[in-house]
């Protein structure tokens, strides 16, 4: 799998000041599962160190990219068509998601810095060149800042949103059947229910394909509306009802004490007492116990590596 990084992320030393701003979570977690490609449009044309560049809304409100210099040089033109041509490598460098350098006036995803003439206070309402450009092109790619990801309910959505599409984009590349699409769908089924079940019903009418259109067009169909789904972020309601419908599945095969142990825990869990890992190991426990096939084949009991133990924090739900 490659993540898309901000190079410095990394710690290639390729910022304005000539070093880098390696984020410990890219490289000591992450590039344990992806293989990271990186990327910096600001040095390709300008090396390391170099002039520190900044946003500009100009006298006529037009947003500008200047130096940070007593003489300002406009480098708008520059920053954008090198900012084309790395966006353009996305696809072909085949990405399952990307993340940004946060306040870059080139790579920052949102709140970055624009500075107002005759030395007024600037306003963190920018968006970044590049970053732009990658929303504009790929808008259901998994994009976050490194900055957000400390937030673990920002964490987990990305992570969960980067496998699920990956896994998807594998799916659609192995020449599937219709019967195949079936199954796609289902194990996704409780995955989707925690971010939406409109969604899920959504997914359901395509997959049902009434309109008996061809298997690519229905595919493609499938495609935005299942990559539009899985860019919703959860919520501990959502979440606590998907845990409910599976915990229907084996209620009636234990005991009563059984029950009233697994209805407290997704009760904590919904009060935020204990994390949703907690919660999980009892529900995996009986979904083992009785072989529930169903069950089994369900991306939202383990959608990423449980080694990332992202659901292992309280806070990983809003």
């Amino acid at each position: 799998m490659k993540l898309g990084v901000s190079a410095c992320l990394i710690g290639t030393k390729c910022r304005y000041d000539g070093v880098g701003a390696t984020d410990k979570f890219i490289v000591d977690i992450l590039q344990k599962y992806f293989q990271t490609v990186s990327y910096c449009p600001e040095t390709i044309i300008w090396g390391s160190p170099r002039e520190a560049i900044r946003q500009v809304h100009d006298e006529n409100g037009e947003l500008k990219i200047l130096t940070s210099t007593k003489n300002p040089k406009d480098v708008t033109k520059e920053l954008d068509d090198i900012s084309e041509e790395c966006s353009d490598e996305i696809k072909n460098d085949d990405l399952c998601g990307f993340i940004l350098k946060s306040a870059s006036p080139t790579c920052g995803l949102e709140r970055v810095k624009i500075y107002k003439p005759f030395n007024a206070p600037s306003v963190k309402q920018g968006v970044g060149v590049f970053a732009r450009k990658i929303k504009e092109k790929y808008p259901y790619l998994p994009v976050e800042e490194e900055g957000r990801l400390i937030d673990p309910w920002l964490r987990e959505n990305f992570l969960m949103q980067i496998f699920a599409y990956q896994h998807l984009h594998e799916f659609l590349k192995s020449n599937p059947t219709f019967n195949d699409l079936v199954i796609f769908h289902t194990s996704y089924k409780y995955l989707i229910y925690s971010k939406a079940q409109k969604s899920y019903t959504t997914l359901g009418r395509i997959v049902a394909n009434k309109e008996k259109n061809q298997l690519n067009e229905v595919l493609e169909e499938y495609k935005e509306e299942f990559l539009k789904a899985i860019s919703l972020k959860g919520s501990v309601n959502k979440t606590y009802n998907v845990l409910l419908h599976i915990f229907g599945y084996f209620k009636k095969l234990i005991t009563k004490e059984e029950k009233e142990e697994i209805l407290q825990a997704l009760a904590e869990y919904k009060e935020k007492i204990i994390p949703l890992i907690a919660v999980m190991k009892i529900i995996n426990l009986y979904v083992k116990r009785f072989d529930v096939q169903y069950l089994k084949v369900q991306k939202f009991l383990n959608p990423y590596p449980s080694e990332l133990a992202l659901r292992s924090d309280i806070k990983a739900y809003k």
